[in-house]
Order: C-alpha cells, then sequence, then structure tokens
C-alpha cells in the first residue's frame, strides 16, 4: 500500500457515531473521539495534508477543523467527488493519490474514485462491500485514527513515535 499524498474523510459516522443531540434550547451537539486527532497529527508528521468534507454545515466541525488545524473544511457538500478534485487540482495530484473515510450514500461516489477507500466498521454492509478495507473501529470510536494508521503503515508510526 502506497502512502497517500492527502487524507480526505467524512464527519458525521467517521468522526461521530452519527448521532445528532439537540437540547430544549435549540442547541445541536457532537460527540468526537479525542484519539481521531492522533491522526492528524500522523498525517501532519509525514506532512500528508487533511480535508474533511461533510454534507452538514455546523459551527461545531468547524471549531474542530479550527483546533486540529485540518488543512481543508468543505461543509455543506452534496457533491464531494467535485470538492475532492478541485482540492486535488490545487496540490497538484490525482485522486489516485488520495485515501478517504465515508460511511454512507454521500460517500460513494467519492469512494470510488480515490486511490484508497475505507469505511467504518458500522457503516452499511453496502459501503463496506464497495471500499478496500474496513476498519475494525465503529465511526466515532476512533475509526479515523485507526484509518490513518493503517494507510501510512507500521514503520511510518513507529518513525513518527521516536521523533516525538
Amino acid at each position: 500500500m502506497k502512502i497517500p499524498k492527502l487524507v480526505l474523510t467524512d464527519i458525521d459516522g467517521v468522526w461521530t457515531d452519527g448521532g445528532m443531540y439537540y437540547d430544549q434550547t435549540g442547541n445541536e451537539w457532537k460527540k468526537f473521539n479525542t484519539s481521531d486527532s492522533a491522526g492528524v497529527l500522523f498525517c501532519k508528521k509525514l506532512n500528508i495534508p487533511v480535508g474533511i468534507i461533510t454534507g452538514e454545515t455546523t459551527e461545531i466541525v468547524k471549531r474542530r477543523a479550527d483546533k486540529l488545524k485540518i488543512d481543508f473544511l468543505h461543509q455543506g457538500v452534496s457533491d464531494k467527488l467535485t470538492v475532492a478534485k478541485k482540492i486535488c487540482e490545487e496540490l497538484k495530484i490525482s485522486l489516485e493519490d488520495v485515501a478517504y473515510i465515508g460511511d454512507d450514500i454521500g460517500d460513494l461516489t467519492l469512494l470510488n474514485q480515490v486511490g484508497l477507500s475505507s469505511a467504518p466498521n458500522n457503516a452499511p454492509d453496502y459501503i463496506k462491500s464497495k471500499v478496500d478495507f474496513v476498519t475494525k473501529k465503529n465511526g466515532g470510536d476512533g475509526a479515523f485514527r485507526e484509518f490513518v494508521e493503517t494507510v501510512i503503515g507500521d514503520a511510518n508510526i513507529d518513525n513518527i513515535l521516536k521523533s516525538l
């Protein structure tokens, strides 16, 4: 497996359990697993840009992306493939150089076009049957970190850990 030049990810169902929590005053909440931030750290140590492409538009995701210094954030996207192609043009790479993890119907077109595709363990079977590999972890339980660790490989993780 070659190391990608770009890592892209969906959010809901990958970084979260897919739940949307609302309180009586109109607030919306999402729960993120902090272990996924190590996936971003590993990518940064290897100079691999990370991008989030999500159908939802929330300040919550923007805050999480800002905190982790995510390179590309695209929210409210219905055509994820077009957005991914634009990012690839900007970086002068092809979709073959991209690793993407997504969990549902809105991710299928992009999952089918990238060099390496993945889905969390709790994605629907019809999504899991279309990807290169399925994480052991569910979305919201560290699936993004497992995805990154898998695509960069143990040798790179060992080298990164030695440099910390």
